[in-house]
């Protein structure tokens, strides 16, 4: 499970990390990315078993490290093709579900660029 840990003190280092992570579980790696001129710094830190991340996330979540107050939250893995298929997304599934355009459903009408039907002469083929 990766963990992302921000707030972070421009002199943490990865090794600091990954010590008082270690603390919790093991820790697969971290790595720290941000600007340290500004001090917005943030690292990931990937940890292979998730009982011991969720541990870490609730005991580092607003804890002091290095001066700072860190916050831990645990990164979710998505699946694009469940949030697609997901019953929460309504889609219409007759033409007659659509809302109509603005000049109302004309079905013998051509469609321009943008789906909306044009007036004018039809081409006879």
């Amino acid at each position: 499970m990766n963990i992302c840990v921000t707030n972070l003190s421009p002199q943490t280092s990865e090794d600091a990390l990954r010590y008082a992570f270690s603390a919790f579980g093991q820790v697969r790696s971290v790595s720290i990315s941000g600007d340290k001129t500004t001090g917005t710094l943030k690292a990931l830190v990937s940890m292979p078993v998730e009982q011991e991340a969720r541990m870490a996330i609730s005991k580092m979540n607003g804890a002091d490290f290095q001066g700072r107050i860190v916050q831990a939250v645990g990164q979710v893995k998505t699946n694009i093709l469940y949030h697609r298929e997901s019953p929460g997304i309504s889609r219409p599934e007759r033409r007659s579900d659509r809302r109509p355009d603005r000049h109302g459903d004309r079905r013998g009408a051509r469609r321009g660029t943008h789906g909306r039907a044009q007036r004018g002469r039809r081409r006879r083929s």
